[in-house]
């Protein structure tokens, strides 16, 4: 069965992005995909400011929180990355975590929920650009949230209906580029 990893995108105490990502996972799981959906936190790895002494790309971790994210992002088909925007681009926990890996993403298909003032859009665009250096095929479609209208108070996520139909073209074709890409990863 496909196995696609919902990733948070933020470590920060009291922080809005967990909600969006149980919201996430939830909606997937309504679908009825032939896909298993499985919530990742990245604050449980406790992944400090990037510490390993060698490149990623050579897999020759040091650190056993490396070992763990490495074991964990290993056991996934596809992604879904929930990001929310920081200063116009994603969180920094999640550009370290990305940067702590290679081979374990790379001909793999993501999908992304950005929210924000604006959506979230920069934080995805952004987000895109290094997903590409690591080889991630990033679907087109994406979700899009706004603090203004999807967050009750700022504080509660309660997305419009329009909003939280964003994200349904983003799981259509993040699930049939993810085959897609197993055949890549075996070629």
């Amino acid at each position: 069965m496909t196995k696609i990893a919902i990733i948070t995108g933020s470590t920060r105490p009291n922080r809005l992005n967990r909600q969006v990502a149980d919201w996430v996972l939830e909606r997937a799981n309504g679908r009825g995909d032939a896909a298993e959906y499985e919530l990742v936190d990245i604050a449980d790895f406790d992944l400090p400011l990037l510490d390993e002494p060698m490149p990623a790309a050579w897999q020759q971790y040091a650190n056993e929180h490396t070992k763990a994210w490495s074991a964990k992002i290993s056991e996934f088909d596809g992604f879904v990355f929930v990001t929310p925007e920081y200063n116009h681009s994603l969180a920094p926990a999640l550009a370290n975590a990305l940067s702590y890996l290679n081979a374990e993403w790379a001909n793999k298909a993501a999908g992304i929920v950005g929210y924000g003032s604006a959506m979230g859009v920069r934080a995805t665009e952004h987000l895109r650009a290094i997903l590409s250096e690591l080889q991630v095929a990033h679907v087109q479609k994406h979700g899009m949230f706004s603090l203004f209208t999807d967050f009750k108070d700022f504080a509660e996520f309660q997305p419009t209906e329009l909003q939280a139909a964003s994200v349904d073209p983003m799981f259509d074709q993040l699930l049939s580029w993810t085959e897609a890409m197993k055949t890549v990863r075996q070629g």
